[in-house]
């Protein structure tokens, strides 16, 4: 309980943030070694070779791995800003500051009046789950600028439109946090930064825009959803194979395009699900920015081509911006990503020869972490519904029974 002098110090998630992240350290420093594939070479062979192509003011125009916005340059660049340590050693000192810059952000938030430590919690407990794979990727940066967007919102539309608009031209998916943002400012914010910031890097730098080709031709990831397809067919007499494209292991052969364009078609359903929610979205109290956000990652997330194990990070870092709200519905969904965590570091690192293999064991774990996140995304967006849509509420109270003054849900201008 907070005492007289204001709420007290969260020792506990600090001190277990503290012994978790030390040992996400010892293995990526490879002190540990962590069973499977090595998780930290994306930094010190892909990470380290585009490192050295940006600095001379380019794009990697030649490489087909690189599938990302401008601003990405930033996140591969910035062990620069730590030139004592060698390129992998700083890159994981900072994604341990980012890390610890989300702690700082949800505690903060979590401390203010009607809000709570919830937060806190989701966000030190489900980053270990997913093992060293977060330290080795930069998606823990993107998240930071994501979380800061969110709450930044409660008071500060235009910091959270431009948050939003540098977390998109970071990683795309940041732009979505803006979905249940209920004035325009936020939106007008993220179109005029993100179109500053878009045209320095297409006059400063060539090949700014290059990802959106590499992009497009990629094909169906062995941990995605529509991959399942596949790894049963291969019990079956399915003749393609699992190879490394375009960064990521993915099927290819027959009907793989096939998948793939259905998982597309799955996304834009998805989106066009958010859009008829924003249409009909009447209520939108203090936590529908970050429960919209949630929700709208999760679609995103679940029906894409890929799932790579850094995406899940997104979901747990907006997952622990929801329960910072002590009138979020997202806690069932919240939990339901967390067990999904511990099945991907399962998948991958730990198992990812049998997911490869599509054994019946590496099978069986994507079921399951997929089954998870289809789950959670249905709940997810069946609660936002219901909170916000006006002909979703509840039984009126019988006649002669008045509701609590001072209990109206905030409207929608």
């Amino acid at each position: 309980m907070a005492g007289a002098r204001g709420p007290r110090f969260p020792y506990a998630p600090v001190a277990v943030w503290g012994l978790t992240r030390l040992v996400l350290l010892l293995f990526v420093l490879k002190v540990f070694v962590f069973p499977g594939p090595d998780v930290t070479s994306d930094v010190a062979v892909t990470y380290r070779n585009w490192y050295e192509v940006l600095r001379t003011g380019t794009f990697p125009l030649d490489d087909v791995t690189w599938q990302y916005p401008p601003a990405a340059a930033l996140a591969i660049l910035s062990p620069a800003l730590l030139p004592f340590l060698a390129y992998t050693e700083a890159f994981f000192v900072l994604a341990l500051l980012a890390d610890l810059a989300v702690l700082a952000l949800l505690g903060y938030a979590g401390r203010r009046p009607g809000r709570s430590p919830r937060g806190v919690w989701v966000w030190v407990v489900g980053v270990p789950l997913l093992g060293p794979t977060v330290y080795a990727r930069y998606d823990v940066m993107v998240t930071a600028v994501a979380v800061a967007a969110v709450l930044a919102g409660v008071r500060h539309p235009r910091a959270m439109g431009v948050l939003a608009a540098f977390g998109a031209l970071l990683k795309v998916w940041p732009l979505l946090v803006l979905v249940g943002t209920a004035g325009r400012r936020a939106w007008a914010a993220a179109a005029a930064a993100g179109a500053g910031i878009a045209l320095a890097f297409a006059a400063l730098m060539p090949g700014a825009f290059a990802f959106l080709t590499f992009q497009r031709d990629r094909g169906t990831e062995v941990e995605s959803l529509g991959s399942l397809v596949f790894h049963v067919a291969r019990h079956h007499g399915w003749r393609g194979e699992v190879l490394l494209n375009y960064g990521s292991v993915e099927f290819l052969g027959p009907y793989v395009d096939v998948v793939s364009t259905v998982a597309l078609m799955l996304t834009g359903l998805a989106f066009g699900w958010l859009l008829l929610w924003r249409l009909c979205a009447t209520r939108f109290p203090e936590h529908t920015p970050a429960d919209a956000a949630f929700t709208a990652v999760l679609l995103f997330t679940t029906t894409s081509r890929v799932i790579s194990p850094q995406y899940m990070v997104w979901l747990v870092g907006l997952a622990a911006v929801c329960l910072v709200f002590r009138g979020s519905r997202m806690a069932l969904p919240a939990g339901m990503v967390l067990v999904a965590c511990f099945f991907t570091v399962l998948e991958f690192p730990l198992y990812f020869a049998d997911v490869v293999g599509s054994t019946g064991f590496g099978i069986t774990l994507l079921a399951v972490r997929n089954g998870l996140l289809v789950a959670a995304t249905v709940t997810a967006g069946v609660l936002l519904w219901r909170d916000t849509v006006s002909y979703a509420d509840r039984a009126p109270a019988p006649a002669g029974r008045e509701a609590p003054a001072g209990n109206e849900e905030s409207l929608a201008p």
